[in-house]
């Protein structure tokens, strides 16, 4: 099919919008304003996904895009699109979804925040596949759509010293005895190291380890292998490497942490958000704040300089243990529970005690029932919400605010340039009063 329609907005994945025949067409690779024919790769009653096959009319927020593997490749899908304009499309995605799926609007919008457009990437899963008909191993993003890996030699994402090493890890892969089952890397850029995590299905032979070493001592990186399951990864080589780490100087915090534990992708960005968040959420000495889904103490170490008391909260054992070393290091006090939040109740939070503040950082599924276990006899005075998720966000912020809460600002934070993830944070306040019972 190659009808000629007018793009009128773009889709949360960064999709131009038409309409054709009574259907709804989400169009790859089309803008706002562009005259564009496509063609459908899915059809369904009242909608069609298509990708643009013929640009008749360019918007002027076109820009060409940096990565010669851009349209192929599906780890970025808005390089075509003006970064400074990538940013207030999330804005307005965000803005949508508060009150086309909340029906709430915040009483003020932040200014969104911007970090580095390019090699910004410093945490990726990368797949391996030997190919037969190509003869060579690749080593990628799956193509876009697609569980085939994309054939690539640079990424413009990436850290520029882990998107150089692309092609050297394919002909590396390529020379080992297991190239046929090792179908992933997982990376890991710290401040002191730089890690690549294997993931290997069969052992490594002499050859293959003294390959790894070479290529580790040359490139100056520190391999990891994982022979099954996360909790089998170790450190191969060098074993004297210092430990991945990142830095939150505002603080004079240092964060230790492992590979396969959730740390941000951008950490120049991080540095900004934790800095807007801790600001938003105003901790004082003397009160008593939690953090929930509090990870390796990404905010909860922060929050505790300012003298405040602090309860992390997080489901999983091994972070709980993390973000306690974490604290140690850096000389604070600070209270960790690993607790399953996706079943807390009133009773559970109850037990909790009372907290003057909160922060909530979920994940993409949202803080549903911990916003839903919320009474007026526990309540905190402001809550500091931060989310990957504008759907979820957007839910939740529908419940606070019918308990009673006041959505005082909310605004996007640019962590994935380029790609159409949206992390966004929101500030909820208690009305003067207290919350109605």
């Amino acid at each position: 099919m190659n009808n000629k329609v007018t793009i009128e907005s773009l889709d949360q994945e960064g999709r131009g919008i038409a309409h054709f025949d009574s259907k709804v067409i989400f169009i790859e690779g089309a803008l706002t304003g562009e005259i564009v024919s496509y063609s459908s790769y899915r059809r369904k009653a009242t909608f069609e996904m298509a990708q643009m096959t013929a640009l008749h009319h360019a918007a002027s927020i076109r820009v060409e895009p940096r990565c010669v593997h851009f349209g192929v490749c599906g780890g970025c899908s808005m390089q075509h699109l003006d970064s400074r304009v990538q940013v207030a499309v999330k804005q307005r995605i965000l803005e949508e979804s508060l009150f086309r799926i909340g029906r709430v609007r915040p009483e003020n919008m932040l200014p969104a925040i911007y970090g580095q457009s390019w090699g910004y990437r410093e945490r990726a899963r990368i797949s391996v596949k030997h190919v037969i008909k190509k003869g060579k191993t690749l080593v990628g993003f799956h193509e876009k759509r697609s569980s085939f890996v994309a054939d690539m030699k640079s990424c413009e994402i990436l850290t520029p010293k882990m998107a150089a090493l692309i092609t050297p890890l394919a002909k590396l892969i390529d020379g080992l005895s297991i190239r046929d089952r090792l179908p992933q890397i997982e990376i890991a850029a710290g401040e002191q190291v730089d890690v690549l995590v294997l993931r290997i299905m069969s052992p490594l032979s002499i050859d293959d380890e003294a390959a790894l070493r070479a290529f580790a001592d040359r490139y100056k990186i520190q391999f990891w292998l994982q022979p099954k399951g996360p909790e089998t990864i170790a450190p191969f080589h060098p074993l004297d490497a210092p430990s991945l780490s990142y830095s939150l100087p505002e603080f004079n915090i240092v964060m230790p942490f492992a590979p396969g534990e959730f740390t941000q992708v951008n950490s120049r960005l991080n540095r900004v958000m934790v800095s807007r968040a801790i600001r938003l959420l105003d901790p004082r000495s003397g009160e008593r704040i939690a953090d929930f889904f509090c990870g390796l103490g990404n905010f909860t170490l922060p929050i505790a300089r300012s003298g405040a008391s602090v309860l992390g909260i997080e489901g999983s054992d091994a972070l709980v243990k993390r973000a306690r070393e974490n604290a140690l290091a850096n000389g604070l006090s600070v209270e960790f529970s690993a607790m399953n939040l996706f079943e807390m109740d009133e009773a559970m939070l109850a037990s909790l005690g009372r907290f003057d503040k909160w922060l909530i950082d979920p994940p993409r599924d949202g803080a549903f029932e911990l916003a839903k276990s919320i009474s007026p006899r526990i309540a905190p005075s402001r809550i500091v919400y931060v989310s990957c998720n504008p759907a979820t966000l957007a839910r939740d912020a529908a419940e606070l605010v019918q308990k009673g809460y006041i959505l005082k600002s909310a605004g996007v934070m640019n962590m994935f340039p380029h790609t159409s993830h949206v992390e966004s944070i929101a500030l909820f306040e208690m009305p003067p009063g207290g919350l109605v019972p």
